[in-house]
C-alpha cells in the first residue's frame, strides 16, 4: 500500500510497509485423525480397561444421534455379562455441602485399599443456553491425577430422566472396564435424587451444620432414601455444631418408617477438606454391604432396579414415538386451541389425540 507520507512533499519522512502477520495456526502441524471403531473394537478396548475407548463409548451413549445410539446399545449388550460386580454408591447433598471435595477424599481412600473408582457426576445445565460447566474434575484435584480413577461429568441438558438412563448405561460400561466402585454424584437435593436412588446400592446424604436450621432437610423425602447421613466440615470451631446436628438427625430418623432393607441408617461426622473421619464413613458403608448381602436384599434390589429401568425405557420410547409423529403434532395444536377457547375439555381432547395415535400406529 502506498503511503502519502512518501511523496516529495514530505522529504526526510518515509513510511515502510508493515510486516505480514504470521498465521495463527501452525501450517506444519498435521491434524490427528481419530480412527473409527466398530462395536467389537469398543468392547475389546473397554474390557482391556482402555480409558480413551471407554470415554468414547460413554460419548456414544450420551449422543442424541440415532446411528450413535445403535452402536452404543450393541456395545452395552456385549458388556452386560461383564458388569454387576461393583459397589454403586449415590452421593447427594445441598449445593455447597462439599460433595466434590468429599468424593476426592473418599476416592483416594478407595484407591488406597486397592480398588478402582469411576465417578459419574450429573452436572446441571442452563435452562436458557442448555450449556454446562462440567467442572467437577477441577474440584477433584487429587483424584483426577490417579490412573485408577475415571471421572466423567454429564450435562443434565434439561432432561434428568434421559441423563439418568444414560448414567445407568455408563455404569455398565465402567463395570465392564474393571471399576469395582462407582460413585454417582447428583445435581443437588431435588428431583435427580429419586432417579439416582434407583440405580445405586447405597445412598449417602451429605449435610452441613451451623448453616441455620439443621432440621430443614428432615422435611424432605430425601431422608427416607438415605442409607447413611454424614455431617461434613466437622473441624475447628464447627465440631460441636456438627455433633449437635448429628444427634438431631439421629433422633429424627426414629420418626421415619423402617427401611425396606431393614438397615438402620447411621449418622456420622467428618471433614472432607481435612480428610478427617473418612475411614469411619467407609467402615459404615462396609457394614451396610455386609448386612444387605447376607440378608439377600442386595440381589433383590438389583433385580427390582433392572425391572424399573426396563419399564422407564419403555415409557421414554413411547413418549418419544408419540411426539415425533407429525400428524399427532398437528392434531395437538388444533386440540390446544379448542381447549384454550373453552370449546373442549382437556380430558376429552387428550382422549381424542390418543385415539388418533393408536389408530395411526395400528395401520
Amino acid at each position: 500500500m502506498d503511503h502519502p507520507e512518501n511523496s516529495n512533499e514530505y522529504k526526510g519522512l518515509q513510511v515502510n510497509s508493515g510486516v505480514n502477520s504470521a498465521p495463527s495456526v501452525n501450517p506444519y502441524r498435521r491434524r490427528r485423525v481419530i480412527p473409527t471403531l466398530s462395536p467389537g473394537d469398543y468392547v475389546e478396548g473397554i474390557l482391556k480397561g482402555d480409558v480413551s475407548v471407554l470415554g468414547r463409548a460413554v460419548t456414544l451413549v450420551e449422543s442424541m444421534a440415532e446411528h450413535h445410539q445403535v452402536i452404543a446399545q450393541e456395545v452395552i449388550e456385549k458388556c452386560l455379562p461383564y458388569s454387576g460386580r461393583s459397589r454403586r454408591i449415590g452421593i447427594t447433598g445441598v449445593p455447597g455441602a462439599g460433595k466434590s471435595t468429599s468424593i476426592d477424599e473418599f476416592g483416594l481412600h478407595v484407591i488406597g485399599r486397592g480398588g478402582k473408582l469411576a465417578v459419574l457426576a450429573i452436572d446441571p445445565s442452563s435452562e436458557r443456553s442448555k450449556g454446562s460447566i462440567l467442572g467437577d474434575k477441577t474440584r477433584m484435584e487429587k483424584l483426577s491425577q490417579q490412573k485408577e480413577a475415571f471421572i466423567r461429568p454429564s450435562p443434565s441438558a434439561g432432561s434428568l430422566g434421559g441423563v439418568a438412563r444414560k448414567t445407568r448405561e455408563t455404569i455398565v460400561l465402567c463395570e465392564a472396564a474393571g471399576y469395582d466402585n462407582i460413585f454417582v454424584e447428583t445435581v443437588g437435593v431435588g428431583q435427580s435424587e429419586t432417579a439416582v436412588h434407583s440405580m445405586v446400592d447405597f445412598f449417602l446424604l451429605i449435610q452441613l451444620a451451623g448453616t441455620g436450621d439443621e432440621l430443614q432437610g428432615i422435611k424432605r423425602g430425601i431422608m427416607e432414601m438415605a442409607d447413611g447421613i454424614v455431617i461434613n466440615k466437622a473441624d475447628g470451631d464447627n465440631i460441636d455444631r456438627a455433633n449437635l446436628a448429628a444427634a438431631q438427625f439421629r433422633n429424627a430418623l426414629h420418626l421415619f418408617p423402617p427401611t425396606p432393607s431393614g438397615w438402620t441408617p447411621e449418622v456420622l461426622t467428618y471433614s472432607g477438606y481435612f480428610g478427617l473421619g473418612i475411614d469411619k464413613v467407609w467402615d459404615m458403608i462396609d457394614r451396610y454391604f455386609d448386612y444387605v448381602i447376607q440378608s439377600g436384599y442386595f440381589t433383590r434390589k438389583r433385580n427390582e432396579q433392572a425391572k424399573y429401568w426396563m419399564l422407564e425405557t419403555i415409557d421414554e420410547q413411547l413418549r418419544h414415538n408419540f411426539y415425533s409423529q407429525p400428524q399427532v403434532a398437528k392434531l395437538l395444536e388444533q386440540k390446544e386451541l379448542r381447549v384454550l377457547n373453552n370449546e373442549q375439555s382437556s380430558f376429552t381432547a387428550a382422549r381424542d389425540v390418543l385415539d388418533f395415535y393408536f389408530s395411526l400406529i395400528a395401520r
